[in-house]
């Protein structure tokens, strides 16, 4: 490469960094992290744990902006973790990359309602005061969420407070369409795949999934 060239695209990507630096700083991202942790039901010892990042879909877009708009609207806002199994011939060990236009779980296994959701400061301590990270708790017994799982999303908008009840988008990824009307069904907010947890019911699985607007 001439020096010319090498200083152009020196000059390009620093420029390129810049502008990534100044988006971020003045853009609106919400980050979303979610924390794995399996113990013995019986001992209550901690066999293993995990930490992920997660994807935040475009429906939560949609799901935000009913909330802005008139509070009263969408029935919900975060409200309840669904966990599946993945679609048929997935790779357990290594799934494919969740993208935002997910819409719902391909083959959701269970779902429950957030035990608890607080506040915390920057550390990930709970605080009394309102932050801009927020953690929603989910613990799954040992006769819950039993088998192979590879996917997770949050829910909410008009999710029905029934957990037996489901209202999903399908197809789960196909082509994205802003003109769907979301308060006929589910919203999933956010959604993470990984490589497969197996689930005994001799365990419980703790997940906080933290969200930093």
């Amino acid at each position: 490469m001439k020096i010319v060239e090498a200083f152009r695209h020196a000059k390009s990507t620093f420029v390129a960094a810049l502008n990534g630096r100044y988006e971020e700083n003045l853009g609106y991202k919400i980050r979303g992290d979610v924390f794995f942790k399996l113990h013995n039901a019986r001992t209550g010892e901690l066999e293993w744990e995990r930490e992920h990042r997660n994807i935040v879909t475009l429906d939560a877009s949609i799901l935000i902006a009913r909330l802005m708009k008139d509070s009263q609207e969408a029935p919900h806002g975060c409200f309840a973790l669904a966990v599946g199994t993945g679609d048929t011939g997935w790779d357990p060990m290594n799934p494919p990359a969740p993208t935002n236009t997910q819409r719902s779980l391909y083959a959701e296994l269970t779902r429950k309602t957030f035990a608890l959701t607080q506040f915390v400061d920057a550390g990930g301590a709970p605080t009394a005061i309102p932050t801009n990270v927020v953690d929603f708790t989910t613990t799954y017994t040992e006769s819950e969420a039993v088998g192979p799982l590879v996917e997770m999303g949050i829910l909410g908008g008009n999710v029905n407070s029934n957990m037996s009840i489901q209202n999903p988008v399908t197809p789960p990824n196909g082509p994205y369409s802003p003109s769907v009307d979301l308060t006929n069904f589910d919203t999933l907010c956010n959604f993470l795949s990984f490589p497969v947890v197996n689930k005994p019911a001799t365990s419980t699985l703790t997940i906080v999934w933290r969200l930093t607007f």
